[in-house]
């Protein structure tokens, strides 16, 4: 496996959901036991990883998508639908418990940051998933530091250079053009940051 094919693999975005919540659980301190911490993780792994990947693997039996890239627009419409629903589901979760609604941010604004890139389907424009998903959790960060009065700058400019990696990766494998690539990750970058000032 090439160097980009293994950074689009490992920052796939069925798994940075889970890596997210992670990252949040061991920077920000919150009364939750850690068997809690643990049910939470394994439900945002199976409504965000097994569940897609579940999905993906039909898909590909019944033929409707060729491979697991899901590299034409009409073969994301499906998957990005599903994914939609299960963020928005997962941050209805989020938000109805007390010591977790400031993470439902991370959730809503993965749901509605799909909803665009469904929209832009129509437009023939394949803004890039991988760059939303990865770009999301640097806005989500930012918040953080704002709401918190606390400095994250280390996992925000670690998540930022990721984002470039993970960018030239898409490139390099031309899954994408800069201009979704960009669109993908401001996207990411921007909705988590004006979500925060209507929930």
């Amino acid at each position: 496996m090439s160097f980009h094919k293994f950074i689009s693999t490992i920052l796939h975005p069925i798994v940075t959901p889970t890596l997210g919540v992670m990252l949040y659980f061991l920077l920000i301190p919150i009364n939750l036991s850690s068997d809690k911490k643990f049910s939470v993780l394994s439900l945002i792994f199976i409504s965000s990883y097994l569940i897609p990947l579940l999905v993906l693997v039909l898909l590909k039996k019944f033929k409707l998508i060729k491979n697991f890239q899901t590299e034409s627009i009409k073969e994301r419409k499906l998957p990005v639908a599903l994914m939609i629903f299960l963020f928005y589901f997962l941050g209805n979760t989020m938000n109805n418990l007390s010591s977790l609604r400031e993470l439902s941010l991370l959730f809503y604004a993965t749901s509605i940051g799909l909803i665009i890139i469904y929209i832009l389907f129509f437009f023939k424009i394949k803004a890039s998933i991988h760059l939303l998903s990865i770009s999301i959790p640097t806005g989500f960060f930012l918040v953080l530091s704002t709401n918190n009065s606390q400095s994250y700058i280390i996992v925000i400019i670690i998540l930022i250079l990721l984002s470039g990696i993970l960018a030239s990766a898409r490139l390099h494998l031309k899954a994408h053009n800069k201009k979704e690539v960009y669109i993908g990750f401001f996207l990411g970058m921007i909705i988590p940051i004006l979500l925060n000032y209507i929930l």
